[in-house]
């Protein structure tokens, strides 16, 4: 949680030009990513439990043997290999959703953003600021993820070209948007005390019913059908187009990994997260 008495970083007096509204949002990212990593419950709940949860996973499962082996028995993966998409979709989720919401509830529920409403700092640079840490945070925790399944399980990660490219748009247009529906999801809560109660059961909940924790072709129609409905489903579908090897496209419920689908269904969340955002943010809580 960013501590936001005193001076503003990045508030400047007069007015707010774009180039000045840019510069001073730019200077306030690495003030957010500092008071990002000093909270040490934000770290370990955020940044590193999706690493926990594959070390768990892997260890747990180890056991097991490979998986989704092909009639001849080639192209089975290990347990830790299959739930790396799953851990990776929980991150994008984790570092946006989660991540803003909580945080921009406490500060709203504190008083902190009343105190920035009354300074010349602007909505938009407050945004930038959040959204460099979002996005340098993300980028730290999935490189930390990749580098634990490949050191630590051995996981094969890909060598095709196309592959990574697949990944950057999936995880950019993901942390997108999820970071503006954790700014819109932030309103919900009444208090600073409600935030935690408010919004991590919306997110475990979609968590497992979007193929996080659990394999999404055995959850029954109606729940796949919920699911759907929701960004976390394709940005884990997504992940497992990068991360599995193709044949797993089969167990999807459409036969193949939709990637088209992909990109419109996360397209029609982020306008809508950013739509709810402008319409729910305000520097005060509503009583």
């Amino acid at each position: 949680m960013n501590a936001m008495t005193g001076a503003v970083p990045g508030a400047s007096s007069g007015t707010r030009s774009v180039p000045g509204v840019l510069r001073t949002g730019l200077s306030r990212v690495g003030f957010e990513v500092r008071g990002y990593f000093r909270a040490a419950d934000g770290v370990f709940f955020g940044f590193l439990f999706p690493v926990v949860l594959l070390g768990i996973f892997g260890a747990a499962f180890a056991s097991l043997g490979e998986v989704g082996a092909k009639p001849d028995g080639s192209g089975g993966i290990s347990m830790a290999a299959y739930y790396l998409p799953g851990m990776a979709a929980a991150g994008v989720l984790l570092t946006g959703v989660q991540n803003l919401a909580m945080d921009i509830a406490h500060e709203k529920g504190a008083g902190w953003l009343r105190r920035l409403g009354g300074t010349p700092l602007s909505p938009v640079s407050y945004f930038i600021g959040k959204a460099g840490m979002v996005l340098i945070s993300g980028l730290l925790q999935m490189a930390l993820l990749l580098l634990f399944a490949a050191l630590v399980f051995r996981i094969q990660l890909p060598t095709d070209p196309e592959l990574w490219l697949r990944f950057a748009w999936i995880f950019g247009l993901g942390i997108a948007t999820m970071s503006l529906l954790g700014v819109a999801l932030s309103a919900l809560p009444r208090s600073a005390k409600s935030a935690t109660a408010v919004i991590l059961p919306i997110l475990l909940v979609l968590q497992f019913i979007s193929g996080v924790y659990l394999d999404f072709s055995m959850l029954p129609a109606w729940l796949q059908n919920i699911a759907s409905f929701f960004p976390l489903k394709w940005v884990a579908q997504g992940m497992r187009s990068v991360f599995l090897p193709e044949h797993f496209a089969a167990s999807e419920p459409s036969g193949g990994w939709d990637l088209g689908l992909m990109a419109l269904n996360l397209g029609i969340w982020l306008v809508a997260g950013l739509v709810l955002s402008v319409l729910s943010f305000r520097w005060v809580k509503r009583s």
